[in-house]
């Protein structure tokens, strides 16, 4: 008895097999996460030291080469990247995909603490931090008011917001941005000073002495413990006006002489707005293994209370959610799973034109559909952009199976058989390509399965899910349909007039195609030419189609992120960026905005263009966005650029184009190659923007000591550093108590003392004699001009090229004129690196296409075993390429490029067009065994017979993707590149492989000799 046999004569066991599946399926659904994509864990590691008033220099030398030498031999780093500015220093470890952050940060924070020690004194401890590799966070939330100050918002969100924030499951951290953190501002005097004779280390000694935060103890009785509190520390404003800084006699001199005393801002280096209005940010961001949609939601439940308690005159509004693009990519993906499916079934009807034979096949999208949730919980998957993807993509490949049961059985109706043994018979002799094909198509997917690197990570759930909807459908065509037709089909007699009409309209195509393929097999030469030019034709293909990592998907959000000249402070930042919400709104599409300016340094700013929602405006990002930069260049003043955030996960922050070079060398030879290269891609007329990070723009005074005649005046180097670090650093002297917190006390000299021309003659400095001396008698200034920033790459000095491709330009076009540019510009001893989008665009590279190449292989293996032959996997494997020419010319058309998705749907592609090729040969090989046929009649008999079976299957599929193709909102362009590969690869290949297959089993295929059969038919057991 065939395996087959056992679900048609036991209906209630194929039923239950099936309602089984339906059962695990929706209990597994309970239990699903959804999410954007697949978890992936890529993270950074940042090591950020401050030592106030240090140059990059000292930085540099002192801090971050140490530091980075520490840590480069951790395990899991990709790359380690710094940079060293004015009074800080920053590390970051770039975490190789996938590896465990916590060990890293355990083993990172190990090798910090053991440079410790090497570090300046006065530098404050490195905090170490693991953030997500992403450029932004996932919700940004405006804190506004017109009667409370900035400080007094930043007071409050820091007491009360920022910890209910930080506490909910799944937040890595809630960062307040553009905060003015109370401090207590010491505005020295120097002219005033000199008077008094107060030198900058009495002031500074004055201060450590008398705001002393001590811990006196207890006392301890026979019976009573008392604690003690000394009251030695200072905790408001009167109080360290009234601190004693001199005694002299009878009279005492006093902070308020000599300074002013102020409860004011930490520092005033940023400046944070929403919609144009001052306001204080929280950002929340993710811990790297959480789910962003969870967070998120969990943030909005918060919300409500948190807002319940703010102050009358605190406001609060989301500014930016990042999981509104995410959620709006999920519904429309739900809604394409929705139109794909009904368009299957049309097609099916279409092609049986009876609804009880269209129930069969339709029946197994949703037993597919659900069954596989099971499989995904099972595998610990989740319900994510790719994963429904995989799910609409199997739309039109579950039908498949039950569509050529349901079609050989209804062929044995018609030839006189009842339908039970139409359906015994057609299900024993369909059975063997039925798994053929479920195991050819399941097959083509393992090999991305096994992908390493972000291709492997992201689309390992996409191909088993896609795989596992097969395996179920394939059991359901076995099991479910058989039954379903000998129950539901009706004989030719009871068969409506409109499936009688369409039998006939088939009969006649087959006939009028069976003469073509006869005649095209008379002229096989032409046909064998034919198909060697297609083979030939693909690599050149190829190498003319553009390349990217991935498409650019409209997020919803135009960023804009622009810098000053280095000399330039937060007044002139925010005087041209005022500009902006001007520009803004002259955009219908326009919503709302935010800005940061103060971004990293005062000379950095960010800002966001929100736009309304994708059903509410007729322009995409991607058209809006170089219309904005044509308005931003109008800005004098500033060096301004749009961008778009990066497609896929894991790119980090910044733009596309991110290209290092780097070398043992002096920053200024460094300088001087990034200029060129920056020349030679703002004239090649592919980049709308590009800057290198490396400029020679930042003023330095330096200060030339006179050490001889400081020695005769008694003044050492000790006490001329002092002076100038408490005048201009803006460092921490020490902290002060202010309602349960504390805070910072910083001396710095006030505003006139220096920004006037003779500052330096209003220092003075005191000798070991205590006679007050200007410190402009011992000192020359030089003025030089220094980079801005000291930047390594892997503990080699370097430069970052930073752009945007105009519009219509591919990443990989960009980054190939860039290596070409560079290997002519660059002397020896330079190299060359990718961070960001970049990195990953090279990392990932054509790694599919060596997959692709794998699975065909794989396919291959797995045919011969089916067929018991190494010639008969070959002709059917013929029609691949034949796909992949039709897939590849609207690529090289330019409608879109090889990238991420369209390599997915190329790979998709042998598995599709394999399962046509696999009924021919299948059925041709059947034809010669039991009938006697030659290989030349039976090939030609078995296209004929399969013909109806293939166009409906291949229709099925391709208007399945339609709704891809035609794909619009949030996150269309990876579906219509998908969508796009499969439809005219499905669509072209398929006419092709209708004759270039039954040409090549002529020439290639097994003779299959004769075998004994009964009546020319196979017994009915």
């Amino acid at each position: 008895m065939q395996f087959t046999d056992i679900f048609i004569k036991r209906p209630v066991l194929a039923t239950v097999v099936s309602l089984l599946i339906i059962l695990l399926g929706a209990k597994a659904f309970e239990n699903l996460s959804i999410r954007q994509y697949p978890e992936l864990e890529n993270s950074v590691i940042s090591i950020k030291t401050t030592y106030a008033g240090a140059n990059a220099d000292v930085i540099q030398g002192f801090i971050t080469t140490p530091i980075q030498q520490a840590i480069a031999s951790a395990e899991g780093i990709d790359y380690i990247t710094s940079s060293s500015m004015q009074s800080a220093s920053s590390v970051k470890a770039y975490l190789r995909l996938g590896y465990d952050t916590n060990s890293a940060l355990t083993e990172i924070m190990a090798k910090v603490a053991e440079v410790q020690n090497e570090l300046p004194d006065a530098a404050d401890r490195p905090v170490i931090a693991k953030e997500t590799s992403g450029g932004t966070a996932l919700l940004y939330m405006s804190f506004y008011s017109e009667q409370m100050s900035n400080e007094q918002v930043t007071d409050y969100l820091t007491r009360v917001v920022q910890p209910k924030l930080s506490t909910i499951d799944g937040v890595g951290s809630a960062d307040i941005l553009g905060k003015k953190t109370f401090a207590m501002r010491l505005w020295l005097d120097p002219v005033k000073m000199a008077a008094f004779q107060v030198s900058a280390q009495d002031v500074n000694q004055a201060i450590l002495s008398n705001n002393f935060l001590s811990a006196a103890g207890q006392t301890k009785g026979e019976w009573v413990v008392t604690n003690v509190n000394a009251k030695t520390d200072l905790s408001d404003v009167e109080a360290f006006k009234d601190m004693v800084i001199k005694s002299q006699a009878d009279s005492l001199v006093r902070l308020k002489d000599v300074a002013e005393v102020t409860l004011s801002a930490e520092n005033f280096d940023s400046f944070v707005a929403f919609n144009g209005i001052q306001s204080v940010y929280v950002a929340i961001s993710p811990t790297p293994s959480a789910n962003p949609l969870d967070v998120i939601k969990r943030v909005r439940a918060a919300m409500p209370a948190i807002e319940k308690q703010l102050p009358d005159a605190l406001k609060a509004k989301v500014v930016y959610d990042a999981t509104e693009f995410i959620n709006a990519s999920i519904d429309e993906v739900v809604k394409t799973l929705a139109e794909a499916t009904l368009i299957v079934i049309i097609v099916v009807l279409m092609f049986l034109g009876a609804f009880r034979s269209v129930i069969i096949p339709v029946v197994t999208i949703p037993l597919s559909m659900i069954g596989v949730l099971f499989f995904m919980l099972v595998m610990g998957y989740s319900i994510n952009l790719l994963t429904l993807l995989a799910m609409v993509l199997a739309i039109g490949l579950v039908v498949d199976d039950a569509i050529v049961v349901v079609e050989n059985i209804h062929r044995h109706i018609e030839e006189g058989l009842s339908p039970y043994n139409a359906a015994l018979v057609g299900a024993r002799e369909i059975a063997l390509p039925v798994v053929a094909m479920t195991i050819t198509l399941a097959a083509v997917y393992a090999p991305i399965g096994f992908m390493g690197g972000l291709t492997g990570t992201l689309f390992t759930e996409f191909a088993f899910t896609l795989a596992g909807a097969v395996i179920i459908s394939g059991v359901i065509a076995l099991t479910l349909s058989p039954m379903m037709c000998s129950k539901l089909l009706l004989d030719k007699s009871h068969e409506s007039k409109v499936a009688q009409k369409l039998d006939h309209l088939f009969d006649r195509l087959k006939q009028r195609f069976q003469r073509s393929l006869t005649g095209a097999l008379n002229y096989r030469p032409v046909t064998v030419l034919f198909a060697i030019t297609v083979l030939v034709s693909i690599p050149f293909l190829f190498l003319m189609t553009k390349s990217e990592l991935a498409p650019t998907d409209d997020q919803g959000i135009v960023f804009i992120s622009s810098s000053s000249p280095q000399y330039a402070n937060l007044e002139y930042m925010n005087k041209y960026t005022s500009h902006y919400e001007d520009i803004f709104n002259s955009f219908s599409e326009y919503d709302s905005s935010f800005m940061i300016n103060g971004m990293g340094t005062v000379n950095n700013s960010i800002a966001g263009m929100l736009l309304k929602p994708w059903d509410q405006r007729e322009r995409s990002q991607q058209q809006i966005q170089p219309l904005v930069q044509q308005k931003l260049d109008q800005i004098a003043g500033l060096q301004i650029f749009s961008f778009n955030l990066p497609p896929l996960p894991g790119a980090g922050d910044g733009l596309p184009i991110q290209f290092i070079i780097n070398s043992t060398t002096d920053y200024q030879t460094i300088h001087q190659v990034s200029e060129k290269l920056v020349t030679a891609a703002m004239h090649s007329g592919l980049f709308m923007f590009i800057s290198s990070d490396l400029k020679f723009n930042k003023p330095e005074l330096q200060i030339n000591i006179n050490r001889d005649k400081a020695a005769q005046l008694n003044i050492d180097m000790r006490q001329v550093g002092e002076t100038l670090s408490t005048f201009l650093s803006e460092g921490r002297l020490n902290r002060f108590t202010l309602d349960g917190r504390s805070y910072k006390v910083i001396p710095q000299a006030n505003l006139t003392s220096r920004n006037a021309a003779d500052w330096l003659n209003r220092y003075y400095i005191k000798n070991r004699q205590g006679d007050m001396i200007p410190l402009a008698s011992i000192i020359e200034l030089t003025s030089v001009s220094k980079p801005n920033q000291l930047n390594q790459f892997q503990q080699l000095n370097a430069a970052k090229l930073q752009g945007v491709m105009f519009p219509g330009v591919s990443l990989g076009q960009a980054l190939d004129f860039l290596n070409q540019k560079a290997n002519e510009l660059m002397p020896q001893g330079f190299g060359k690196d990718y961070s960001g989008q970049s990195r990953q665009f090279m990392q990932e590279g054509n790694a599919l296409l060596y997959t692709f190449l794998f699975s065909l292989i794989v396919i291959f293996l797995v045919l011969a075993a089916q067929f018991e032959s190494f010639r008969d996997p070959i002709v059917v494997l013929i029609s691949v390429p034949m796909s992949i020419c039709g897939a590849l010319i609207p690529l090289t058309l330019g409608v879109s490029t090889i990238n991420i998705y369209t390599q997915i749907g190329l790979v998709t592609l042998i598995g599709l067009i394999s399962k046509h090729g696999i009924l021919i040969v299948e059925f041709a090989n059947q034809l010669q065994t039991e009938k006697g046929l030659s290989k030349h009649q039976a090939v030609i008999e078995a296209t004929s017979i399969r013909l109806r079976p293939v166009l409906m299957t291949t229709a099925a599929m391709v208007l399945g993707v339609v709704p891809l193709v035609l794909a619009s909102g949030a996150g269309a362009a990876s579906r219509f590149d998908i969508g796009l590969v499969i439809a005219t690869g499905m669509t072209i290949g398929t006419l092709f492989t209708l004759y270039v297959v039954p040409t090549m089993y002529t020439l290639f295929a097994k003779d299959h000799g004769k075998q004994p059969v009964v009546n020319g038919k196979l017994a009915i057991s």
